[in-house]
């Protein structure tokens, strides 16, 4: 099973939105919930990260897949 981080897609979401983070050759992608993609620094991704984990956003749950 390989372990690394471009195996592993990050999904945020609420009711009404998700928005999705992996990793490529070239780094971090964002992708919003219009299908935009954006590129994003590690750092990015975690303040996106961190503050639901947090519990500080509410009704905010974060998924990981493999």
């Amino acid at each position: 099973m390989i372990l690394t981080n471009d195996s592993y897609t990050i999904l945020i979401s609420t009711k009404t939105w998700t928005e999705r983070y992996y990793r490529d050759k070239a780094g971090w992608l964002k992708v919003s919930t219009r299908g935009r993609k954006f590129r994003a620094t590690a750092e990015q991704v975690l303040n996106h990260v961190l503050p639901a984990l947090a519990g500080i956003k509410p009704n905010v749950t974060i998924d990981v897949e493999h």
